[in-house]
């Protein structure tokens, strides 16, 4: 989740105003960049628990690092991410570790950004005895094992989480996951790309699978975090069917995310409970009890980070839906989308692909795609095989890029050639190899 940002005190007008914040992001192909966001569990070597903010945990983390010339991000006065070159590490509710990467040229780029962060992260982690291991869920926590980091956000969002879904705080501690933001070219370019996205969330999820533990044996699913997701707040996360309309745009966007209900405001650099008003609501009548307070564009601006759809449209797309895993396979999820999506042809092929998908069966496959992730059957066939297609077009479409990026696919070759996921891998191994033990998982996942 995000940092909190620079408030802009502009007023708002018009419905008119907020569309057009989204077109702003509007770029050339040229200036199209891939910026990659990753999460991951921190653990003490000596017992596997999670690390709490302080003493000797994340907070020495964040203090450590600023040594490597990143730029504290304070929240209330405590360091709660950092700042560097366009990059940035922030916390999520349970402590997960998160890079999120800088707009980057290309898929190289971001294999050597991340090789950095993780070398950085380990020799500043390991006088504390700190481990990190990213994996869709946590494989030995109970919910109350997880620390709360000192994010304002997320205290308003522990009391409003467990009135609208029966597993959102999961999801705020015990869940990790991989995702890319890219850019679009037009209006026309953005409902394309996002139809597609949305289209192929449920193959990622599948693809990406990592997280079949809970609290020390196997839970039923290949993704419980993609389980988590679909028990979690459903007024902002999901499939959103608004993006399959006729005459879809920045527009009707800004119409659907206006009825999402509000989670908090920003005055003075104190966050304000925004709950039980939509912002629509907020922009027409105020808060309830806030007088006086009228909606800027830095309150939608903030607004906008707190919808969680699988993809989500901001000034660039965000595709939500992968579990994290192995360093290969966060390269990866970068590498299937950019290929995708940023060559003509390979995305004419990805709208083909899924151009005659209900937007209900797209639903239905979310729901199913936790517990039998590739063996999913969808439209006549497995997802396995729908993936290898996908996979096919995203390589001609780093092929056409022409700077050798396809390599990055080949886990995804190697997935759908066995039919074997990363958690498909990692119940073979308890199975066999770990003799029931689940704890060995950290020592396998660690970075």
């Amino acid at each position: 989740m995000s940092n909190p940002g620079e408030a802009d005190l502009t007023p708002i007008t018009s419905v008119r105003q907020l569309a057009d914040w989204f077109a702003q992001g509007s770029k050339a192909p040229g200036d199209w960049a891939i910026g990659t966001e990753h999460e991951k569990f921190g653990f003490y070597h000596a017992n596997l628990a999670p690390p709490p903010y302080e003493p000797a945990g994340i907070r020495a983390l964040l203090e450590s690092l600023q040594g490597q010339g990143w730029a504290p991000i304070l929240d209330n006065g405590n360091p709660i991410g950092l700042t560097r070159d366009k990059a940035s590490i922030s916390l999520e509710p349970g402590g997960q570790f998160e890079l999120s990467g800088a707009p980057l040229p290309d898929l190289h780029a971001a294999w050597a950004e991340l090789q950095n962060h993780l070398e950085e992260t380990r020799a500043a982690s390991a006088p504390l005895g700190l481990g990190f291991a990213p994996l869709g869920f946590h494989p030995l926590a109970q919910r109350a094992d997880m620390p709360w980091m000192p994010k304002g956000r997320y205290a308003i969002m522990r009391q409003y989480m467990p009135r609208v879904g029966a597993m959102g705080l999961d999801m705020m501690l015990r869940t990790c996951t991989v995702q890319v933001n890219l850019d679009f070219g037009t209006e026309a370019d953005m409902v394309e790309k996002l139809r597609i996205s949305l289209a192929l969330q449920p193959l990622a999820t599948a693809l990406f699978a990592n997280s079949p533990f809970a609290e020390g044996k196997p839970n039923g699913f290949r993704t419980l975090r993609g389980r988590v997701w679909t028990e979690t707040d459903p007024d902002r996360t999901g499939i959103p069917a608004v993006a399959f309309e006729d005459g879809f745009g920045f527009q009707r966007f800004s119409e659907y995310v206006l009825d999402v209900p509000m989670y908090f405001i920003m005055r003075e650099g104190r966050y304000v409970d925004a709950t039980g008003s939509t912002f629509r609501q907020f922009m027409a009548k105020g808060l309830p009890g806030q007088p006086g307070i009228e909606a800027t564009m830095g309150d939608w601006a903030d607004h906008v980070t707190t919808v969680f759809t699988d993809v989500r449209l901001k000034r660039f797309l965000e595709m939500r839906g992968a579990d994290a895993g192995s360093p290969e396979m966060l390269q990866a999820l970068p590498a299937f989308w950019t290929g995708l999506l940023y060559s003509d042809a390979a995305q004419k092929a990805a709208t083909a692909l899924v151009r005659d998908w209900p937007v209900a069966d797209i639903q239905a496959l979310r729901r199913a795609v936790p517990a039998t992730a590739l063996a999913t059957p969808f439209q006549g066939r497995t997802l396995r095989e729908v993936a290898a297609d996908a996979i096919a077009i995203a390589r001609d479409g780093l092929r056409a890029r022409g700077l050798g990026e396809e390599t990055f696919l080949e886990p995804l070759d190697a997935i759908v050639a066995s039919g074997e996921t990363q958690a498909d891998r990692w119940l073979r191994l308890y199975r066999d190899e770990w003799q029931g033990d689940v704890s060995r998982i950290f020592q396998a996942a660690a970075i």
